[in-house]
Formats: structure tokens, C-alpha cells, sequence
């Protein structure tokens, strides 16, 4: 697609193709209708992309037919809102497309509906398969051979004769055993790293010794500790409130430490990514466009698919064009006038 957008988006319930197909239409309306009819989803229809795709007519005049075609009521140009990364917002332009003619209220309630976002939404990219095809400069393994019959090859060399094992001579008696081989260091044992709430149990009581665990304690309490930060705590603030307001003789810090992880236990805190379940998530919405100057705004107030002001300018100049019948008089005036100079 092209950097201007506008990306084509087909509008549901359309009449099937036929060769009659926009006849009421003028001469170049007709032209650049039937060649976007054409286009596939998708494509790019800004004004200078059409101009060079249609050698017939240029920029000014590709603007004046999309013009005359949101009046007819063939097409309306949207832009919606996305969410990207960071919740950074960025929108894309879609032009909606319909073969049949609609009028305002058509394109207004259509506009409104969920199929309309859905539609002009992006699509995201197809993933790539798993395993891409080799590049050009890879050989391509061929098929293994069927066995075939066995063919009578040439003869092959006879193999070397194998060359018996010889026997060792005997140790003679005088010869002084072998010392015995070292012993082997046992190898030490792999120690399992430490979780954070077992550290954070075993370090209270080099805070305060009071609270001085033994290595079983520590083990025993970890589970509890850990459920603390599984909640979202941080390890200062389990340290905090397991601390905080101790009595001046503390004669059992297992069953104190265990009555504290119980009763003070923190509620579970949402993580950042997971949005609250009573929040709902923002919808988006279609914000329409005027087709000639982009001047955004709700489909109620652009009538045709124009603001005021270009609509105002559309229906001057088409007041002011001439008829068919006044340019077939001008000709044939003109044709006259060309007799009558000839010289006799």
C-alpha cells in the first residue's frame, strides 16, 4: 500500500458486476469509477496514486471524479484510530467503496456499526511458515534411488588378510606391582539457588536477632513468603512488616514470623499490562473525512462526503458547467465558422 493510505475496504451488500455499471455517470466519472471497481481490497486510491495509474486525466481532474463519486454515494473516506505500542495512538485512512449507490443514511448507519471498525481496522501481517525455502544458491537434495537389480560390478581388490593378536609375555616375578591409583576427590554436590523469599527470611536475622531462623525455618517459611510477592510486593516491603513492632523479647520467631505472614498477607495487585475487568476497553470508533480537503468530523455532519464549504464549491461548478447540448452548439458554430473562412 501506498505512504498516502486511503487503502480501498469494499462495502457489503453490492449489487453484482455488469456491464451497465455506473452508465449514469459522466464520461470521466464512469472512466475512474470502473477502474476502482477493479482495484482489489486494499489498494492504494490517493489522489496522485490514481493520477499515475490513469494517464488520461490528471491530479486535478482524478480530485474533481472522487469528488462527484462521494456525491453519488459510491464512496466515503474514513480514518480510525490504533492503539500501538505504548499506547501510543496513530491513524489510518480507509476509503470504502460501493459498487451500488448509497445515500447518506445508508453510509451513516453503516459507518456506525462494529463491522465498519473491524473493516477499516489493519489486518495483521500473515506470519511466516516455519520454514522458509532454501535460497536459490542451496542445492536441492535429490530423492534416494529406488534399489534397483544388482548388476555385476567390477571385481574388488580382496581384503588384507587380518593380522592375528599377539600375546603379551608374562610379567616377570621380581617386577614391583603398579601403585594403586589415587583416590577420586568426591565431586560436590550441586547446590539449588536460593528463591528470593527464602534470602529475604534468612536475612531478618542479621537485621535484627531476634528474629534469627534456622536453615528448616527458613524453609518452612518460604512458602509464605513467596505468596507475598506473588502478590506484586517487593522484598523491602516484606522485610518492613515483618519487623515493624516487634516486642522487646521474642521467644519463638517461627511462630511469630508464620502469625505475621498470615495475618498481614497484602491483596493481590493487578500487573500493569492486565487492564481492570470494570474498565472497559476504550472502542474505537470511524471518524469520516471530507473526500476533497480531509477535514475530519462525524458522518452527520459531511452530507455526501463533503464539508460545507467544498460542498458549496461542488454544486457552484457543477451550475456552472456547461450542458452537452450548449458544447454540441459551440461546435458546430465553430465548424461553420471554418467553412465560411475557407477561401473559395
Amino acid at each position: 500500500m501506498a505512504k498516502p493510505g486511503y487503502g480501498k475496504r469494499s462495502a457489503p451488500d453490492q449489487q453484482s458486476r455488469t456491464r451497465h455499471d455506473f452508465a449514469l455517470l459522466p464520461t470521466r466519472e464512469r472512466y475512474v469509477a470502473g477502474f476502482v471497481d477493479h482495484l482489489p481490497d486494499g489498494a492504494a486510491m490517493s489522489v496522485k496514486t490514481l493520477a499515475k495509474q490513469l494517464p488520461l486525466y490528471g491530479q486535478q481532474a482524478i480530485s474533481t471524479s472522487l469528488n462527484s463519486l462521494s456525491v453519488a454515494g459510491h464512496l466515503r473516506r474514513v480514518r480510525c484510530p490504533v492503539v500501538g505500542a505504548g499506547d501510543e495512538t496513530r491513524w489510518v485512512f480507509r476509503t470504502f467503496w460501493s459498487r451500488t449507490a448509497r445515500d447518506n443514511e445508508w453510509w451513516n448507519t453503516y459507518l456506525a456499526t462494529e463491522q465498519a471498525t473491524q473493516t477499516a481496522a489493519p489486518t495483521p501481517e500473515a506470519s511466516a511458515p516455519d520454514t522458509a525455502p532454501p535460497p536459490p544458491w542451496v542445492p536441492v537434495e535429490e530423492p534416494p534411488l529406488e534399489p534397483g537389480p544388482e548388476r555385476p560390478g567390477p571385481e574388488q581388490p580382496p581384503e588384507p588378510t587380518a593380522v592375528p593378536q599377539q600375546r603379551t609375555p608374562d610379567r616377570a616375578a621380581d617386577a614391583k606391582p603398579a601403585p594403586p591409583a589415587p583416590a577420586t576427590v568426591p565431586a560436590t554436590p550441586h547446590t539449588v539457588e536460593a528463591s528470593p523469599a527464602y534470602l529475604a527470611l534468612a536475612g531478618l536475622g542479621r537485621d535484627d536477632h531476634r528474629l534469627t531462623l534456622s536453615a528448616d525455618d527458613c524453609a518452612t517459611l518460604e512458602p509464605q513468603a513467596a505468596q507475598w510477592l506473588a502478590r506484586g510486593v517487593s522484598v523491602d516491603y516484606l522485610t518492613h512488616a515483618l519487623t515493624a513492632g516487634l516486642p522487646a523479647k521474642v521467644d519463638s520467631p517461627l511462630g511469630l514470623l508464620r502469625r505475621r505472614l498470615t495475618d498481614k498477607i497484602p491483596p493481590r495487585l493487578p500487573t500493569a499490562g492486565s487492564p481492570s475487568p470494570a474498565t472497559p476497553a476504550p472502542a474505537r470508533r470511524l471518524l469520516m473525512e471530507c473526500t476533497d480537503c480531509g477535514r475530519p468530523g462525524p458522518p452527520q455532519a459531511l452530507p455526501d462526503g463533503l464539508c460545507r464549504p467544498c460542498r458549496t464549491a461542488h454544486s457552484g461548478a457543477a451550475e456552472d458547467s456547461p450542458r452537452p447540448a450548449d458544447i454540441a452548439d459551440v461546435k458546430a458554430r465553430m465548424t461553420n465558422l471554418r467553412d465560411l473562412l475557407k477561401p473559395v
